[in-house]
């Protein structure tokens, strides 16, 4: 696992020369039709010779998962939905790509051999192929924030004794990590993170009640899929980010923060004992941190242009209303409970954003849902520590129970 504390000091300055072409980097990527996963496509086709695809993984649409293995010439296609098999038949008919379907199959994607397996399948469906593929040691490109929030003590303990590797993707916890470089991570004084503050930055808390859900999926500054979006929003993805970045950094909560950063150029910046503040910048556009993974420890063209931070004029941050922003209070107090807090919140939130994506319940009520699944289960003595993956997934199956009665 690459940690804060194994980073390698940076290589000595040398000449221009052209390195001598390596082989190919073999890429499995589960979530391949989401943004992640489309993304990676943009950034794969612009550097032809450097990757070649062994797998993709989709959920439920066979026609988008066909056309995304055609485009990127994988040897393996699986769905998770068998619902989707005669779409994803009938979109390689003519193909020599083999297709699975079920969750075995898309475990078996994971454990294709590939040197990097890019892990974005949204939500705790994610859980099992990532941790199969970092229990298997394979490096994995993480941008599935859930895995770690639901399982983040076994996950990294299992790729430190495996000797798996972790790269974050998501934007900001690649920032970070970009940050650290070769600095003793014992000299950290805080690390934070930063949101947009989204749709809804300026907005009173009986404005943000009471959004719709077109106000809640139209982010100002990211193109994302609709879960994504309205954890955004609320703040939510801030919060499940900070239990991340608890998991791949190890700080504990107090040296953990979350700032309003409109402008979306800093993702994250890091304070250390001697007063320094470094920060990684960026354009708004995750090619950027997926090409830092796809190519790492090398650097690549992502086709995105860095910030011209003359053209931008000035850069500002403002904290986070935590009374606007229940939903990021939540998971902060998760993360500072522990145990299995933060699982339970996540699987609530599947559940809740899910109602509200389906306008069975307000924008305000996905943060107040949670609440009340998280109090149920303290009192029923339902939060203990997962030891491993099967007991993550028992407390997040009693989560997503408890929370569709509530619902209903």
């Amino acid at each position: 696992m690459v940690s804060v504390s194994q980073i390698a000091p940076s290589a000595p300055l040398r000449s221009r020369k052209r390195a001598p072409a390596s082989p190919r980097k073999r890429l499995a990527i589960l979530g391949a039709t989401g943004s992640i996963g489309r993304s990676c496509a943009q950034v794969i086709a612009a550097a032809p010779d450097r990757f070649s695809v062994v797998s993709v993984a989709g959920g439920r649409d066979g026609a988008a998962l066909a056309k995304c293995a055609i485009e990127l010439k994988a040897e393996f296609a699986a769905l998770a939905d068998p619902a989707g098999y005669a779409d994803l038949k009938a979109g390689l008919a003519g193909f020599e790509i083999e297709i699975s379907v079920g969750p075995e199959a898309v475990k078996e994607a994971a454990l294709r051999s590939a040197d990097l397996v890019v892990a974005a399948i949204v939500g705790a469906a994610g859980l099992e192929p990532t941790f199969a593929a970092i229990a298997a040691g394979r490096t994995v490109a993480l941008a599935n924030k859930e895995t770690l929030v639901c399982a983040g003590a076994a996950v990294m303990e299992t790729a430190r004794r495996v000797g798996s590797t972790v790269l974050p993707m998501d934007s900001e916890h690649n920032a970070l990590f970009q940050a650290i470089g070769a600095r003793d991570p014992q000299t950290i004084e805080t690390m934070t993170i930063t949101a947009s503050g989204g749709p809804f930055r300026e907005w009173s808390a009986e404005r943000i009640s009471a959004a719709t859900r077109e106000q809640a999926l139209t982010h100002p500054n990211w193109v994302m899929g609709p879960k994504v979006t309205i954890d955004s929003a609320g703040l939510m993805n801030k919060g499940l980010e900070l239990i991340e970045a608890h998991h791949l950094f190890g700080l504990p909560a107090d040296r953990l923060d979350v700032v309003v950063h409109p402008q979306s150029i800093v993702h994250g910046f890091i304070a250390f004992a001697d007063g320094s503040l470094i920060a990684g910048m960026a354009s708004p556009d995750m090619r950027t941190p997926i090409a830092h993974c796809l190519a790492y420890p090398e650097r690549i063209a992502s086709g995105v242009r860095p910030p011209d931070l003359a053209a931008l004029g000035r850069l500002t941050f403002e904290r986070a209303d935590l009374k606007r922003f229940p939903a990021l209070s939540l998971a902060i107090e998760a993360l500072r409970t522990g145990g299995g807090a933060p699982t339970a919140l996540n699987a609530a939130n599947e559940i809740a954003v899910a109602a509200f994506l389906n306008r069975r319940i307000g924008f305000g009520d996905i943060a107040r849902l949670v609440a009340k699944t998280l109090s149920a289960m303290t009192e029923a003595g339902e939060l203990g520590a997962p030891a491993d993956i099967a007991e993550a997934l028992a407390i997040h199956h009693i989560a997503l129970d408890r929370t569709a009665s509530l619902l209903a």
